[in-house]
């Protein structure tokens, strides 16, 4: 989506800060090269780095004082622990880089759904509704600009001269729990339909074949079924919330699909 992005904390730990520690990224490059090459002298890896021989001989001996490279059969080589060492640090760097790059998604033109009549030349503030970047008249707003391709409400109009960045709250995924021991209980639909009333979200989610037969005695709305957690994280990184309807003993298997980096923000409420 152009010009958005979630509202993440930033802690200032590992990623580039970690780099900022004196010699870490000269001592990576060092390794990489132990790693990649095996020289036998370390002319050739000084010269790659722009180091004095001295000063990569210096680099070797620290490495080799954390047991992180060694001279193995006359080559200079990496560790076990310090090959460990380079994947993760580089690993955590790509990870850095790639979500600061995704902040920096510069456009100086979008697409937008219009809230009211637009007409090209008018300011315009640009903000998710329902997770769909939408333009109003103003140019108050966080992010703004002016419109280029003007329209009437509801429909698609074009904003250019972009400034300032469309601010997303996270949407939260509410977990409902059924107990499996209570799918037979007559109380459990009446229960499960005033959750989802209290609920008020835009986005329904049923993981597994009885919680999803549950679900659909008790509303109308679409349920999704299929790749419940990818949908959710998806509709949380644009700011709309989820309900997901699960029975008990299915709850440690869906909040595993919820892993990895930044999930989205989770409740879980049993029902009844």
């Amino acid at each position: 989506m152009a010009r958005s992005r979630p509202q993440r904390p930033t802690t200032g730990e590992g990623g580039l800060f970690e780099l900022r520690r004196r010699g870490t990224i000269t001592e990576l490059l060092f390794l990489f090269e132990c790693t990649t090459e095996e020289p036998t002298q370390l002319r050739p890896i000084a010269d790659r780095l722009g180091l004095t021989v001295q000063a990569a001989s210096h680099v070797f001996r620290q490495l080799q004082a954390r047991r992180l490279a060694e001279v193995r059969e006359g080559r200079y080589r990496a560790t076990v622990a310090g090959v460990q060492w380079l994947h993760a640090s580089l690993g955590v760097v790509r990870e850095d880089v790639e979500g600061r790059l995704e902040r920096l998604n510069i456009v100086d033109r979008c697409r937008a759904l219009a809230l009211v009549d637009l007409v090209e030349g008018q300011p315009a503030t640009l903000e998710l509704r329902d997770g769909l970047l939408s333009a109003r008249a103003g140019g108050d707003g966080a992010s703004r600009g002016r419109v280029r391709v003007g329209g009437r409400k509801g429909e698609i109009v074009e904003v250019d001269r972009l400034e300032g960045i469309v601010p997303i709250v996270r949407g939260r995924v509410r977990v409902l729990t059924v107990p499996a021991r209570r799918l037979r209980d007559r109380t459990v639909p009446t229960q499960l339909r005033r959750a989802l009333a209290e609920s008020g979200t835009s986005l329904l989610a049923a993981q597994g074949l009885e919680a999803f037969h549950l679900v659909g005695r008790v509303t109308d709305r679409p349920v999704v079924r299929f790749a419940v957690a990818a949908a959710c994280r998806e509709a949380s990184l644009v700011g709309v919330a989820s309900t997901v309807v699960v029975l008990d003993d299915e709850l440690p298997h869906l909040l595993q699909q919820f892993g990895g980096t930044d999930p989205p923000p989770i409740d879980v409420t049993p029902i009844g």
